[in-house]
């Protein structure tokens, strides 16, 4: 639970990704993920939790709904969306909190 404080306490925008394993759309938004990183490069953290192993983080964010991204920069959330993300529209959101 400290690792992931202090990545979301970053100066560069940290999204992270609430899944589940047992998920069809998380699966599908994992390569998505992937194409952002390569995008983004060393300008922004991405980063997977698992709902079912991090309950207590589920419950902190509020999380109803898999997948749940959220953008964090310097500790407070920015934005919020659930359900299948397109790569432009994560794309366009991360670099405004570049």
């Amino acid at each position: 639970m400290s690792e992931f404080k202090d990545i979301i306490n970053s100066d560069r925008p940290t999204l992270v990704d609430f899944f589940a394993t047992w998920c069809g759309p998380c699966k599908m938004q994992g390569p998505v993920l992937e194409q952002l990183k390569h995008r983004t490069g060393d300008d922004a953290n991405i980063i997977k939790i698992d709902v079912d192993r991090n309950p207590e983080l589920s419950a902190e964010y509020q999380i109803r709904s898999v997948p749940t991204l959220i953008i964090f920069k310097n500790g407070a959330p920015l934005w919020r969306a659930s359900g299948l993300q397109q790569l432009e529209v994560l794309e366009d959101k991360i670099r405004s909190y570049m």
